[in-house]
């Protein structure tokens, strides 16, 4: 099934807001289908941010339990793939804020220096995922925020309950290390 239905005939309502009617009536097949319509583009939010499957996996199923219980809320207004990846962020933003230790920290934020572009841009996609996921969790997230996600400073400190300081130290120390682990790969590609 695709993502990208739309309505077929005037009046009709397109394969996925019938899936949607059936999740408000608390349909049990129209809740599964919608869950595998999503989940490889919701569990590659939930991945950018936590590592390891299981619990990936279980904050995935607690958005989409989110999801479903405020399904109702939902206004045909937009789109419903955005409207479902927020609820999942926010269940992925709550399990951070609940297992990450912010310490306070004494913020020294410095200009980063900058990779030598010949080595990152012969890293793959699927390398750079997994340097990031290389992060310590706290700086992990907060660099997922940014860069992938585009939340600000201010933003990010709001969500995880951080001030903008340490969200810009966690930015900086993130990109720190990652440059350091690009330029310590030896990239022989040609």
């Amino acid at each position: 099934m695709s993502i990208a239905l739309a309505y077929t005939v005037a009046g009709q309502a397109s394969e996925l807001e019938q899936l949607i009617q059936g999740c408000i009536r608390n349909e049990r097949s129209a809740q599964e289908k919608l869950y595998r319509l999503f989940y490889p583009k919701m569990m590659a939010l939930v991945r950018r941010y936590i590592d390891h499957d299981e619990q990936a996996e279980e904050v995935l199923n607690n958005g989409y339990l989110r999801a479903f219980q405020k399904i109702k809320q939902y206004n045909f207004q937009g789109s419903f793939e955005g409207w479902i990846r927020k609820i999942i962020f926010h269940a992925v933003a709550d399990y951070v804020k609940q297992n990450a230790k912010y310490s306070n920290q004494i913020v020294l934020v410095e200009k980063d220096e900058l990779i030598q572009t010949d080595h990152a841009d012969k890293l793959y996609y699927d390398q750079l995922v997994k340097l990031i996921q290389c992060l310590p969790d706290a700086t992990r997230t907060v660099f997922n925020m940014y860069v992938m996600e585009g939340f600000t400073h201010r933003e990010i400190g709001n969500i995880l309950g951080i001030s903008e300081g340490t969200s810009k130290w966690h930015l900086s120390e993130g990109r720190k290390i990652l440059k350091e682990k690009i330029e310590k790969l030896e990239l022989n590609i040609k």
